[in-house]
């Protein structure tokens, strides 16, 4: 039976609603059950708004200074997405590296793991030493957090392959270079999407960790900074807003990340692999 464009289109159309009500919707109304609980604990304990403001107060520091937080937001996204890219350059070409040898894969990654080990807020100072304060320390940062979980996933999708095929290269004489790229990288696709996913909401907490201690100076400033500030200068509504709008830049970033993986797993892996993905 021939299907037209109509039906393609009324199919793709059903998929990407069934989508949204599985996906999206049941968020959405947990997120608006919260609110509610949110406002209704505040005004029947008659909490001070210096202690737990409620949803309206943030909402309104939120728009009283959207233009403020508007600014932050780009900053910080910016410093986010480029920690993540390099995050996401440099730890495939980590895990490239890994999958070539057992001893250098034993010899480099006890090293990668002291970078997700080791405490952040005790490097951060010494990060922005080397890198400087403003923009470039605060990439710095977010890469340092965002990179390990790029590293082990590269090298377990590079590692981690069909022994059947390994040996079917080997038997054709392919080159070191042909395993690699041939069969490891496109093997390590769906490990790569994942590590993605991961350091992707990684690159958004370095960023706002970095801005902690390297800031953007007196006119540009981020919103690791503001929620420093607000802290320090006991504005907790406008503490909440900052922390609301750091929250919704680390879903906007995965969510994108997400998509882009999906799609990829969709094109790239066979079908049972992006259905475990």
């Amino acid at each position: 039976m021939v299907t037209g464009p109509a039906t393609a289109v009324s199919t793709t159309a059903s998929q990407w609603g069934s989508y949204f009500l599985r996906t999206i919707v049941p968020p959405l109304v947990l997120f608006v059950i919260v609110l509610m609980a949110w406002d209704g604990a505040v005004r029947f304990w008659g909490i001070k708004p210096y202690i737990l403001p409620g949803p309206w107060r943030v909402l309104s520091a939120i728009l009283s200074s959207r233009e403020e937080l508007t600014k932050a937001f780009l900053l910080t996204g910016g410093s986010a997405v480029a920690g993540f890219s390099l995050s996401v350059m440099v730890g495939t070409l980590v895990g490239c590296l890994f999958s070539q040898s057992t001893i250098i894969r034993s010899s480099g990654y006890p090293y990668a793991i002291f970078l997700q080990t080791v405490p952040i807020i005790a490097v951060a100072p010494l990060i922005i030493l080397w890198f400087g304060r403003g923009f470039g320390g605060v990439v710095a940062v977010a890469f340092v957090i965002s990179l390990f979980p790029m590293i082990a996933n590269a090298t377990a999708g590079m590692v981690q392959i069909d022994p059947d095929l390994f040996d079917l290269f080997k038997l054709n004489d392919a080159s070191r270079w042909q395993i690699l790229f041939k069969l490891r990288l496109p093997n390590s696709v769906p490990s790569l999407c994942t590590g993605a996913r991961t350091s992707s909401g990684l690159a958004v907490v370095g960023a706002i960790v970095g801005e902690f201690y390297a800031g953007y100076g007196s006119k540009h400033f981020g919103l690791g900074y503001i929620i420093r500030l607000t802290t320090d200068q006991a504005k907790t509504d406008a503490l909440f807003a900052a922390v609301m709008v750091s929250t919704l830049l680390g879903i906007l970033i995965f969510g994108v990340v997400s998509l882009i993986s999906l799609t990829v797993l969709a094109r790239w892996a066979p079908p049972e692999v992006g259905e475990r993905a």
